[in-house]
């Protein structure tokens, strides 16, 4: 068996961050598919370069600091981690071609035979030359940080756009530097003539004007660029002291962390990179010659908007109220509510909140929250129920990354609205998706609750693919008391607070226990010659303990079907080790981010849905919970959901032992998540009876 205790550990990060390559390539390779509407093609542009931002600033410090303890202990450039750290900037090199070529060769042209001209590497033309000026000066000029570099120290925004530019003063050479505003300004200038529409980078207006107002001066090169910088936040584990102050401050710093990426215009010239590098301090970050254009994830706002260049409409099937007589509250106390985002309708979801804002018999509203929206509809109804006369206690996940600021925003709004908050735990964060409503009539206490496999955010609703519990079910219901009991405690470890779950998997308590016991489960049917399977849909899969246990079952002759969307360390397909463990992964118009885990059980199928990807921090360092469906009706239509998944032969992809693709035919022609809306809207047709 392998031996996964026996890995280094830049071995292991180097699998981890090339499964994680792998899932951004597969996004650009959507990218580069001419079946795909063109503006999802250009959308797919934006999500792999808004990834590989991400990456660059928080995966790539972890390969620079190993490769700076190796320089350290001065160990040659042949070491392990040296060649691992050049791999991956291969692999980034020969995906920044491909999407070159993509966005080149079949965007822009594929745009021009719709007579849109989308200037890329080229001049502004004379025909919207007096456009580009007014939009400048009108627009964009009073955005302008213009820094003239003598003895003034000019320190570059974290992942913002700049030009250094070279100009002659006198007989002397001097170096400056002009912001390009893309936070302030939309990225691209749209304008259309009589017999063309124009789309400009802001870039290239700025270009253009900035000698006119920098007419005393001879300008003799203006090339852009950006540095990247690590953005993961150090936070001391202390119990004492207001973590919110210390994330505020650490977010102040946050610009000014380590530099992992230059990224540069190809023709600047040498001398001057040398003289970037020295600047800004970079000699030990990665240097990278990219575009003349850089943060192409604003092609999230490309300025054209043409429904034949999108998917089909897919609106969000609306929930079908089985009574008129009754409430939401009152229809989940009869039967479990299942809601399938984005294919149904996230209003339900408000709804629920909405009720336990206004309904009397309502005393208490609990709610963990990790990715907020910023105006979001759940927090005002829990504002709206403090003004009720309710008591509501929120945890607000304070370390939730590049969230930490909103995040921030609503938990001051909340204390000062009268909410009891709960604040970040230290040495862990509370990844859970929960909420419970407690309703009271004379003595007889009711819990209503939710359940989650992603955030409470109706705006990521539209996007992610998630299921939502809605349940009456009281044995579970008090299982979610007593985790935001274990919330109010606001301790670490088990040892502070004693409980024991029957129903729910908690991590820190009984997740890592209850999956390992339901493998188990399935390994002694295989040895007995019952039928044994295992069904897993994660985000990431790469803690050893739960692959190891995998590899185990595999062996005894328990076959199991993955879908992972990104990272996955299991190996599938290695004879004597993996060979019943199959990989696949969905990349399509939505982001699949449910978690799902279908277990034979000797013909008596268990399904769980819940929080936690199989991941080291996931089951070690956060609060996650996975909870079971027992509704009869609602387990069968998650299986369903899944079988679809498992069937999709266009937008899915099994992969080999390298996180690879292997080649395969479309016989069927089966996309999921059409299938899936059109299997939730058949749902919502027949009704559902109780």
């Amino acid at each position: 068996m392998l031996n996964i205790e026996s890995e280094e550990v830049s071995t292991r990060l180097y699998n981890r961050d090339l499964s994680w390559l792998s899932f951004n390539e597969r996004i650009l390779r959507e990218a580069g598919k001419k079946q795909v509407p063109l503006l999802e093609r250009i959308n797919f542009l934006a999500i792999f370069s808004s990834n590989l931002d991400e990456f660059y600033r928080v995966r790539m410090p972890v390969l620079l600091a190993l490769k700076k303890i190796k320089h350290q202990e001065n160990i040659d450039n042949d070491s392990q981690d040296v060649k691992i750290y050049k791999q991956v900037k291969l692999r980034i090199k020969k995906q920044l071609s491909l999407f070159g070529s993509i966005l080149v060769s079949e965007i822009i042209p594929a745009l021009k035979s719709a007579n849109i001209h989308f200037i890329y590497n080229e001049t502004i033309p004379d025909t919207i030359v007096n456009q580009t000026k007014d939009y400048f000066y009108e627009r964009i000029a009073s955005y302008l940080e213009i820094s003239i570099i003598e003895d003034v120290t000019f320190f570059p925004k974290n992942n913002q756009l700049y030009f250094v530019f070279t100009f002659k003063e006198g007989e002397l050479d001097k170096l400056g530097m002009i912001s390009i505003p893309s936070d302030q300004v939309p990225r691209f200038y749209y304008v259309a003539t009589e017999d063309k529409k124009y789309i400009v980078f802001i870039d290239d207006i700025i270009r253009q004007n900035f000698p006119d107002i920098f007419k005393d001066h001879f300008i003799t090169g203006m090339y852009s660029f950006k540095v990247t910088r690590d953005a993961e936040l150090e936070l001391n584990n202390e119990f004492e002291g207001s973590l919110l102050l210390k994330i505020e401050k650490q977010i102040r710093k946050r610009d000014f962390g380590l530099a992992t990426r230059l990224l540069y215009q190809p023709d600047l010239p040498d001398d001057l990179l040398s003289a970037l590098i020295k600047l800004f301090k970079l000699r030990k970050s990665s240097c990278i010659k990219g575009g003349n254009y850089h943060n192409l994830k604003d092609f999230f706002s490309f300025p054209i908007d043409k429904k034949e260049w999108k998917y089909r409409p897919q609106p969000p099937i609306p929930y079908r109220f089985k009574s008129s007589f009754l409430s939401l509250l009152d229809e989940i106390s009869v039967e479990d509510i299942l809601v399938n985002t984005p294919y149904e309708s996230y209003d339900v979801v408000l709804r629920f909140f909405n009720e336990a804002a206004v309904r009397r018999d309502v005393e208490e509203i609990y709610i963990s929250m990790y990715r907020v929206a910023s105006d979001s509809k759940i927090l005002h109804a829990v504002l709206n129920a403090v003004k009720n006369g309710k008591k509501v206690t929120v945890f607000v996940e304070l370390k939730a990354r590049f969230d930490e600021e909103n995040n921030i925003y609503w938990a001051k709004k909340l204390k000062a609205a009268g909410v009891n908050v709960l604040y970040s735990i230290p040495n862990l964060k509370v990844h859970a998706k929960i909420a419970l409503v407690k309703t009271k009539q004379g003595n007889a206490v009711q819990y209503f609750g939710l359940l989650s496999t992603g955030n409470l955010n109706e705006k990521t609703a539209h996007r992610y693919a998630d299921h939502v519990l809605l349940t009456a079910q009281q044995e579970i219901l008090q299982e979610v008391m007593e985790v935001f009991n274990v919330l109010k405690k606001r301790r670490d470890q088990t040892s502070y607070y004693s409980t024991h779950f029957k129903y729910l998997l908690v991590s820190q308590y009984n997740l890592a226990a209850g999956f390992m016991q339901l493998i188990d489960q399935e390994i002694a049917s295989a040895k007995m010659g019952l039928p044994a399977w295992i069904i897993i849909k994660v985000n990431n899969l790469e803690e050893k303990g739960m692959i190891q246990k995998l590899y185990e079952a595999s062996q005894a002759g328990v076959v199991i079907q993955l879908i992972v969307r990104s990272i996955c360390r299991l190996i599938p397909g290695v004879a004597g080790l993996s060979e019943n463990i199959s990989v696949r992964r969905i990349v399509d118009r939505y982001l699949e981010h449910s978690r799902v885990f279908i277990f034979n059980n000797n013909g008596q199928e268990q399904v769980y849905l819940g929080s936690a990807d199989w991941m080291h921090r996931n089951i070690y360092n956060r609060i996650e919970v996975c909870f079971p469906i027992v509704n009869r009706r609602l387990k069968k239509e998650i299986q369903t959901i899944i079988a679809i998944q498992l069937e999709d032969d266009t937008s899915a992809e099994v992969l080999d032992e390298h996180m690879d693709s292997i080649e395969r035919s479309v016989d069927k022609g089966i996309r999921a998540q059409e299938c899936i809306y059109d299997y939730c809207k058949q749902l919502n047709e027949q009704g559902n009876e109780w």
